[in-house]
């Protein structure tokens, strides 16, 4: 039986301190948002969900971070993709992703949409200590999925533009004690607890009973630091203060790990 293409499919390919990668596909549009890991990884992420990187049309960075752009420079070049980014991530990647066709080099301006058939992609700034950071919500076939991996806080204006999607990868960066007791230098755990830092385990439950409407049925949790959390800890955190909110976990929706190594499978929303 031939497979259905319709509806909006996505698979956190990876997600973690070490490399993020998200696929996203429709009927007539396969991309990817960040490509922080290597070529060879990625191919290897994409092939284990049954997808190939060569058919991938265009590829949405979010900001200059190696674990948000390793890869760009490579998958440009050799795979002939369109690489967006806003104008402060090309001047802030420009020496480290390698020389990119002109003709493959575009511009997302911060908040706004761009459209692309029957898939648009809605850019909206966030708080982190990048030249120009930005997230992405994707819609097709009025379904949304919204990535949002690295801010230190989310705005009025942020929740606003990600209310009632029917999923979500959002940052858990972190257990606030793991932070506090572990091993990093005091200026990188105030940096990671600032404004322009990282969600918390805490700060994503927070942000997810702000924004989540009937119309949402999966939660990812990501960008899970491999020093400062667990999948375990996070998962526990964040359902334990839904549930005392009255919100139906595994019920009305569903809360997923994701992984630095291994994409979550592809599910059609």
């Amino acid at each position: 039986m031939q497979e259905q293409n319709d509806g909006l499919k996505i698979s956190v390919l990876a997600s973690g301190s070490t490399g993020n990668c998200t696929y996203v596909e429709t009927a007539d549009h396969k991309i990817l948002i960040d490509a922080g890991l290597s070529g060879k990884k990625i191919e290897n992420l994409m092939q284990s969900i049954g997808r190939d990187l060569s058919d991938v049309d265009s590829l949405f960075v979010t900001h200059e971070h190696s674990d948000h752009r390793k890869g760009v420079g490579v998958l440009a070049r050799r795979y002939g993709m369109d690489v967006y980014a806003n104008q402060g991530t090309w001047d802030a990647m420009a020496s480290k992703v390698g020389k990119i066709p002109m003709e493959q080099k575009n511009i997302i301006a911060p908040d706004s949409v761009l459209s692309m058939g029957d898939l648009d992609v809605e850019s909206f700034t966030v708080s982190h200590d990048a030249a120009e950071p930005q997230f992405y919500a994707v819609h097709s076939g009025g379904k949304s999925f919204v990535v949002l991996t690295d801010t230190g806080y989310v705005s009025d204006h942020v929740e606003g533009v990600i209310k009632n999607a029917d999923a979500y990868l959002m940052e858990c960066n972190h257990d606030v004690e793991m932070l506090r007791m572990g091993s990093y230098s005091w200026p990188l755990k105030q940096r990671i607890l600032s404004d322009t830092g990282h969600l918390s385990n805490e700060d994503g439950a927070d942000v997810m009973m702000d924004v989540l409407g009937n119309h949402t049925k999966r939660i990812f949790l990501g960008h899970l630091s491999q020093e400062n959390n667990m999948k375990s800890l996070a998962h526990l955190t964040v359902a334990s203060i839904m549930e005392d909110h009255d919100f139906g976990v595994n019920h009305d929706f569903k809360i997923l790990d994701t992984d630095p190594e291994k994409a979550s499978g592809l599910v059609t929303l």
